[in-house]
């Protein structure tokens, strides 16, 4: 950790000042491991008050909001406030953030792997009012994005102010990702294990104790605030029984379906709206159609969870309420087509929110879709077999099965939904669902909601350190530009004078405009260099050889390594595509530079 003891071109106001007289007393009486210790558990602290905050932001604009159309005797004035919020938020976005807020995790990502962790300041509060009044107004996304973003942004900024490292700021930005992330939904372990499973951070034993400790912050914390109230409340759940397997198996490769559905119409859906070119059309073309979804489903107004939380205990009245074809979904077999269109066509109202200008996320939308693929498979069994089985249980196994799809996340979907459900009762059921919708979605999505794009421009960060490392590695840094060249119409005589003004063996063959012709390998020619007859006969052309293989200056790393192991030379010449001559490359310096990134980003 590189700590800068200088901070006269700071500011002296108050806060500020207290900041430094406390950098400075950690680092006098403390070594690094313990301010990385203390530093995590101040982020925790940091990280839930900032999830408690937008959360209260929320609720008063939700208040707002519902005050405003309770009193009205119009019956769908509600459907106005969506392209309200939209447009507040583009407004807020950019007027005065003027920065990406999209997809909160997937600006955590890019900054872990392309930033050395590092995020800007305005991400600590700038997500929060940007997805408060979305959703607020009824945007059919989630908070838990923006607040993971928000909790990110404090432990980056954070380790910045301390001057730390890339890799401890990377771990304290994971760790203000954790304490937010166990704030909101009271869930400790799914927290923790989202840092290592969805943000690539590495599990190591330096690590997991700073992390655990933001997540134990973060959770007691939203405990002081919010008391034990667990966010999905439901009547006493009813154990496991071994009977009700193959169904859990179908829910499984279900959500696994809707989760891959989801992902490509959400690609697809983005990229049609944002070929409007002018920012408010699309805002206004992308609300408006919104706004026809939550007119035939109200419940997509918002986040969702008052609905996941009432189909939770049983309660389905109120599913189709102010919807002009409640009517229509009251018998069974209207009821389920009812439940399909709901998960079906959430993906269009959480698609058309963020690319038209909201922000927010899609953790809520992903539980909200997996409690309603879970009501429909509970339903269909009851219904049609007579299958006797706790709905409220499928309900839950679906939230973790879409969350595992859409984020490729099973681990995570597992534990939260345990969690969230106040304990393990359903764990069984939970990793079969979760592992049957993973099983189903890997075929034909290998990247989540969160890397595609990343993986699109081949800046992912995974857990597989040679593979990025070789992505990532700067190969043109350890260029050998010291190899003498000659012209290829040079004689012997030309070649001997080179070889007494260089240190090397290996000469490269020019031509007048720089392009490579050949090389010239001393150890090959020492019978000939001591034949002064031939000095002036003897041309370099009739002496280079072809090396018939070469690395070209825009090779990735990964080409450049297999292009030394398939020829088994020890080093290669550098050349443009059209042939000039750029230098050459050692494998001994390119093996050198590969294990010092692998060492410099794996450090303990």
């Amino acid at each position: 950790m590189y700590i800068c003891a200088s901070f006269s071109y700071m500011p002296y106001n108050k806060m500020l000042y207290r900041f430094v007289r406390f950098r400075r007393f950690l680092e006098k009486h403390f070594s690094s491991r313990g301010i990385i210790l203390i530093l995590s558990g101040l982020i925790g602290i940091l990280g839930a008050t900032a999830a408690v905050v937008i959360k209260n932001l929320l609720h008063i604009t939700s208040i707002a909001v519902s005050k405003i159309f309770a009193y009205s005797a119009v019956k769908y004035l509600y459907l106005i406030f969506p392209p309200i919020g939209i447009l507040l938020t583009l407004l807020f976005v950019k007027k005065i953030v003027r920065d990406d807020l999209s997809h909160g995790v997937s600006i955590v990502l890019k900054a872990i792997c392309k930033s050395d962790g590092k995020l800007r300041f305005h991400n600590v509060y700038s997500s929060m009012v940007a997805s408060s009044i979305t959703v607020g107004f009824g945007g059919s996304v989630g908070l838990e994005a923006p607040i993971v973003l928000t909790g990110s942004a404090i432990g980056s900024n954070v380790a910045r102010f301390f001057k730390m490292n890339s890799k401890h700021t990377t771990l304290l930005l994971a760790c203000g990702s954790a304490a937010a992330m166990a704030a909101i939904f009271k869930a400790p372990i799914a927290a923790l294990v989202f840092t290592f499973e969805v943000l690539m951070l590495d599990l190591t034993g330096s690590a997991i104790l700073p992390l655990l400790i933001s997540a134990i912050t973060g959770t007691v914390m939203s405990l002081l605030f919010w008391g034990k109230t667990v966010m999905f409340t439901f009547n006493p759940m009813q154990t496991f029984l071994m009977g009700n397997i193959p169904l859990y198996i179908v829910l499984g490769l279900l959500t696994g379906l809707v989760s891959v559905f989801f992902l490509r119409t959400s690609r697809w859906l983005d990229r049609q709206v944002k070929r409007i070119s002018n920012i408010y059309v699309r805002a206004l073309v992308g609300s408006a159609a919104l706004c026809a979804f939550i007119f035939v489903f109200p419940t997509f107004f918002g986040e969702g969870y008052d609905s996941v939380n009432a189909i939770i205990n049983g309660d389905l009245s109120h599913l189709f309420a102010n919807s002009p074809l409640h009517e229509f979904f009251q018998s069974p077999y209207a009821l389920l087509l009812g439940i399909v269109g709901i998960f079906m066509l959430k993906v269009f109202a959480t698609t058309l929110t963020t690319s038209s200008g909201g922000v927010g996320g899609v953790f809520a939308p992903s539980l909200f879709i997996g409690a309603f693929v879970g009501l429909f498979v509970a339903l269909t069994a009851q219904h049609f077999i007579h299958w006797d089985i706790p709905t409220a249980n499928f309900v839950l196994a679906g939230m973790a099965g879409v969350m595992t799809g859409i984020m490729q996340a099973p681990l995570t979907a597992i534990f939260l939904i345990a969690e969230l459900s106040g304990g393990y009762t359903l764990l069984i059921p939970l990793m079969i669902t979760a592992t049957c919708s993973y099983i189903s979605v890997y075929p034909f999505e290998k990247y989540s909601i969160y890397t595609y794009h990343l993986a699109e421009k081949d800046n992912l960060k995974t857990h597989n350190k040679d593979k990025y490392a070789l992505r990532k590695l700067q190969w043109n840094k350890i260029i050998d530009t010291n190899i003498l060249t000659i012209p290829i119409h040079s004689t012997l005589r030309t070649y001997t004078e080179l070889i007494a003004r260089s240190k090397r063996n290996l000469f490269v063959v020019t031509d007048d405009a720089n392009h490579f012709e050949g090389l010239l390998v001393m150890d090959d020619h020492r019978p000939t260099i001591f034949d002064q007859s031939k000095y002036d006969t003897l041309l370099v052309e009739d002496l280079m050889i072809d090396p018939g293989e070469f690395i070209y200056d825009d090779d990735t790393a990964t080409a450049v390594l297999e292009k030394f192991n398939r020829t088994g030379n020890f080093n290669m010449p550098i050349i443009s595509r059209d042939r000039e001559y750029i230098g050459f490359v050692s494998k001994a310096k390119f093996l050198a530079e590969y294990q010092s990134f692998i060492a410099a980003d794996s450090e303990d």
